[in-house]
This record gives C-alpha cells, sequence and structure tokens, in this order.
C-alpha cells in the first residue's frame, strides 16, 4: 500500500530536481540561520551559491555523532526558541543530545511516518500495541501516524506486568517496539509459559536506535513466527521515518524527498559512485526546519542496491551487512 503513490513512485530525473531544489534552500537557510554551520562553511570556504547541483554536497563539511552530543544544541538552531514546538533531550550513555522541532518538522516527520506504516500494510481495522515511553518524540510520531490512518492503538508503556494484560485483552496484530522491549517482551512470556504464537499478531515493526537492521531479526523471526520490519531512529537524526521497509522487506528505502543521502568509503571522505558496494552511510536534510543535519556521518555500514524493487516505489534502497540478498 501506498501513503503518496505520487512521491513515492515518482521518476528519477523529477526526484532529482526536487532534491536540487531543496538542498540549495537547506543549504542557504542554515547559512544564514545556524551559527554552527555558518562557521563551518565559512572555514571549508564555501558559500551557498557554490550548490548548483546535487554533487556539489561533497565540497560541504561533515558533521558527526561525536559533534552533535558534544556541543550545545542552540549552536546547530536556526530559529528561535518561540518558533520551536517541541523540545526532546536524550541522555545517551556517550554524551547528550537534544532534539528540536517546529510544527513544520513534526507534520513532516508524521507524513514519513504514515509512508513507513501503509507500506508494510498497517490500515484502518488494525490494532496496534505501541511500546515505549511516549515522551519520546519519535515514540510520538509513530503515534500520531497510527491515529492518522484510523488504526486502534493500545498504549503499552514501559511496564512489564501492564503488557500481558493488553495482550490478553485486545486482539493485537501489529507491534511498533524497539529491540530491547520486545526482548523483554519474550523473557516475560517465558517466564509465564506463553509464546508470541499464542496470539493472531502477524508483524513487529521495530525501531532501531543504534543500527539500521536488528542483528537478531532473523532469530526471533524463526522463534515467533512473526515478520519483523525495521525503523532506524538514531537520536541525532530526531525521528524513525528516515528510511522503511516495504512489504518486500528486502533492504529499505531512504526518503529521498526529505534526505539526500551519500556513501562514502569507510575510514575515508571519498564518495562511492557504484551499486552493490559497502560504504559508510551519510545523510542530509532537505526538509528540516529547527535543526538540519549537513552531511551527517551515521556510522553505518550499508551498500546501495542497484535493482528495483518490486513493490514499485522508486525511491533508492539500502542494505545492511545483516540482510540477506
Amino acid at each position: 500500500m501506498f501513503a503518496d503513490a505520487q512521491m513515492e513512485k515518482i521518476r528519477r530525473e523529477e526526484l532529482e530536481i526536487l532534491q536540487l531544489d531543496r538542498l540549495k534552500q537547506q543549504v542557504a537557510w542554515v547559512y544564514e540561520k545556524s551559527e554552527y554551520y555558518h562557521r563551518a562553511f565559512r572555514e571549508r570556504g564555501v558559500k551557498p551559491s557554490d550548490i548548483q547541483s546535487l554533487s556539489d554536497v561533497r565540497r560541504l563539511p561533515f558533521v558527526t555523532t561525536a559533534q552533535l552530543r558534544r556541543m550545545d544544541a542552540t549552536e546547530f538552531l536556526t530559529l528561535p526558541l518561540s518558533s520551536i514546538l517541541r523540545i526532546n533531550h536524550h541522555d545517551e550513555p556517550f554524551g547528550k543530545i537534544t532534539n528540536m522541532y517546529t510544527k513544520g518538522d513534526i507534520q513532516n516527520n508524521v507524513a514519513m511516518m504514515i509512508r513507513c506504516l501503509a507500506a508494510v500494510n498497517v490500515l484502518r481495522g488494525s490494532v496496534v500495541g505501541l511500546q515505549g515511553d511516549l515522551s519520546d518524540s519519535r515514540v510520538l510520531d509513530v503515534l500520531y501516524a497510527l491515529e492518522s490512518l484510523g488504526v486502534a492503538v493500545v498504549p503499552f508503556g514501559t511496564k512489564l506486568h501492564h503488557w500481558m494484560e493488553l495482550m490478553d485483552s485486545f486482539s493485537i496484530d501489529t507491534l511498533v517496539s524497539t529491540p530491547q522491549l520486545v526482548m523483554q517482551l519474550i523473557i516475560q512470556m517465558q517466564t509465564d509459559e506463553r509464546n508470541l504464537t499464542d496470539y493472531p499478531l502477524s508483524k513487529i515493526i521495530c525501531i532501531n536506535p543504534n543500527n539500521i537492521q536488528n542483528p537478531m531479526q532473523h532469530l526471533l523471526e524463526e522463534r515467533t513466527s512473526t515478520k519483523f520490519f525495521n525503523l532506524f531512529a538514531p537520536p541525532e537524526i530526531g525521528n524513525a521515518s528516515m528510511i522503511f521497509q516495504c512489504e518486500e522487506a528486502v533492504g529499505q528505502h531512504v526518503q529521498e524527498d526529505h534526505y539526500l543521502f551519500e556513501l562514502l568509503k569507510f575510514d575515508s571522505d571519498k564518495v562511492i559512485e557504484e551499486d552493490d558496494c559497502m560504504g559508510e552511510l551519510v545523510v542530509t536534510t532537505l526538509t528540516a526546519q529547527a535543526i538540519p543535519l549537513i552531511r551527517y556521518r551515521t556510522g553505518q555500514a550499508v551498500r546501495r542496491m542497484g535493482e528495483p524493487c518490486y513493490c514499485g516505489r522508486t525511491f533508492a534502497r539500502i542494505a545492511t551487512p545483516y540482510t540477506n540478498t
């Protein structure tokens, strides 16, 4: 199913025109409005007018996870706090991340999440259990997207003793969760001498904060007889909808109207042009308003898949080392 077929099946030539227009706007915006990017661009000797093609993004400086966790979010911020609608703070093991969102940012994130859910046939009439802390903006995006689709949502929260009661009370066919919470649910069921196969659950949508794909996915699918789909949700990106799987579940589509992606050779700044070569994923936001990211090095190992997807989407696909094909 498509949530936005016109965009998800856009011709590559049209997509690249849109991407270039948005890239120019994004670069000009951060150069004028962001303290960090204005300084970084000047040090690099690059101006917004230098961006005349998509390949010109390579003239721009990278930003790394270490920088984002070390520096104050206000250095990246492009707007006064009076324009911010939501603030989300993550206290991570190796540093703190603060995400800020305008109304437009939230609308874009929810619209992208609706695409993610529709791509795996989460539809009106589905009953979805949502595991996670609703103080997390990424989980809130999922909640709003589910409600926009007309789906019945059962918020599980994070308390173990509630989960089994909710599983027993409602015919939940889809679970949205994290790798850690899924494992806790499975362990809790084993303690109670139960199994996920005892329930009508057919798919689990996994919000992965650390990796594009859960390395234990295939083992969990075998043990639970449940199909897993992945969403990549690093706190630095601030949402879980940048990359998504369709029902084909071979690789993951990049939301290319909102993100420009590159692949770099490992431990290098050299861009990989060829398909099916493994490299580091680098992303540039094209529509972010409050805290855009320019050439963010994710540290994720992926390859660009050359063949088109059977689902009909024209958005490029990437695959991880854990992908079988």
